[in-house]
C-alpha cells in the first residue's frame, strides 16, 4: 500500500495533467454545447468543422466519457457533458476576467505603474515627478513602494516593481540604470554644537564626532561610510534610524551628527553645513530590469522621468 504522501503527489500530477489537456479545448467544447451544433460552432470559432469534431472526440477519449449525443447535424449534452460545461463556463469566465485585468494593467492611458523609491525622496522629489507625469497621463494609476535600494532591486527581479529610484547606482548587469540627478548631502549638526557657527566644513573635521545613520543595507549608509573613508576615518555610529527625518530628530537632541540630504523644511535645533571635501553628493538613478519589456504606462513614465534628467530636484 502506498504512503499517503505518495497518493497526494500522484493525485496532484494527474490533476495538473488533466487540466493541461482540457485547457485548450474548453472554449471549443463550450461553443458546441451552447450552439448545440458542431458546424455553427466551428464557424463561430473560425476553424474547420472536421478540426473541431476531432478536438471534441479527443476530449471525450481523454476523459473516458461521452460528452455529446449526435442527432443528425445537431448535438445535445450527456449528463457528463452538462457537468463539464458548468465547470468550463466558470473557468472561461474567470480566464476572461483575468485577461481583462491583464489588459487593463498595460493600457497606455489607464494602466498601472509599480514604482519604488528611497524614503528620502518621498517628501518632495517623488510627488513632484508624479504630478508632472499625471498632468500628461491623468488616468494612469501608481502602486508606490518606499524601500531601500537592495530590497527594491530584488522586488524588480521578482516582478513586483516596474521601476525604482536608487542611490548609489547599482552595478548589477541585469539592471538598466540611468542617472537622473545629483543631490547634495550636508553635515547636519545640533544647533548648539561647536561647529554650528560654521557655514562650510571638511568632513575630516567631524572624525571624532558620534554619527547617527540609517542601518547597514541602506544606500545612504553605504554612501556615508564611503565619504567618511574618503575623508580618512570610519564613522563612530552612536544611533541608527530608518529614515532621514528620524535622523534629523536625533541630531536635534544632540545624539550625533549626520550626512543627510536637505530636509523639506528647516528643522529646529539642526544646522546644515556645506561639506567642501570630499564632494558629498549622491547620484540618483532610475533603474529597471534589463531584457524585460515594460508595459506601455511604465515605459511612458520611464521616458518622462528620463526627460527630467538634471531637473529631478528642481521643484520650482
Amino acid at each position: 500500500m502506498r504512503p499517503i504522501h505518495e497518493w497526494r503527489i500522484i493525485h496532484t500530477v494527474l490533476h495538473e495533467s488533466t487540466a493541461a489537456l482540457l485547457a485548450p479545448r474548453l472554449a471549443q467544447f463550450a461553443a458546441v454545447a451552447r450552439l448545440e451544433h458542431v458546424t455553427r460552432a466551428a464557424e463561430e470559432l473560425g476553424i474547420p468543422q472536421p478540426t473541431l469534431s476531432r478536438a471534441i472526440a479527443r476530449l471525450e477519449a481523454e476523459l473516458g466519457v461521452p460528452l455529446l449525443l449526435r442527432e443528425g447535424r445537431a448535438v445535445r449534452l450527456t449528463r457528463a457533458g452538462r457537468l463539464l460545461l458548468d465547470s468550463a463556463e466558470r473557468v472561461l469566465a474567470e480566464l476572461e476576467r483575468g485577461a481583462q485585468a491583464a489588459r487593463a494593467e498595460a493600457d497606455p492611458e489607464t494602466g498601472r505603474v509599480a514604482f519604488g523609491f528611497l524614503h528620502t525622496l518621498g517628501t518632495d522629489v517623488v510627488p513632484a515627478l508624479l504630478r508632472g507625469f499625471r498632468a500628461e497621463h491623468p488616468k494612469v494609476r501608481f502602486q508606490l513602494v518606499q524601500d531601500y535600494s537592495a530590497s527594491m532591486q530584488d522586488r524588480m527581479r521578482a516582478g513586483e516593481l516596474d521601476l525604482c529610484l536608487v542611490s548609489p547606482i547599482p552595478q548589477d548587469t541585469d539592471l538598466t540604470v540611468r542617472p537622473l540627478d545629483e543631490q547634495v548631502l550636508h553635515l547636519a549638526v545640533p544647533a548648539d554644537h561647536r561647529l554650528a557657527g560654521r557655514r562650510r566644513i571638511r568632513l575630516a573635521e567631524a572624525a571624532e564626532e558620534p554619527f547617527v545613520a540609517v542601518a547597514p543595507g541602506y544606500g545612504l549608509r553605504a554612501i556615508t561610510d564611503e565619504f567618511c573613508a574618503e575623508a580618512g576615518f570610519a564613522p563612530r555610529i552612536a544611533f541608527e534610524g530608518e529614515d532621514a527625518e528620524t535622523l534629523r530628530g536625533l541630531v536635534a537632541v544632540g545624539f550625533g551628527v549626520a550626512l543627510l540630504p536637505p530636509g523639506l523644511a528647516p528643522r529646529p535645533g539642526v544646522v546644515d553645513l556645506t561639506v567642501t571635501a570630499p564632494r558629498t553628493r549622491r547620484v540618483i538613478g532610475l533603474a529597471w530590469l534589463a531584457g524585460r519589456p515594460l508595459t506601455a504606462p511604465a515605459a511612458a513614465f520611464r521616458d518622462f522621468a528620463l526627460s527630467r534628467r538634471g531637473r529631478l530636484l528642481d521643484h520650482g
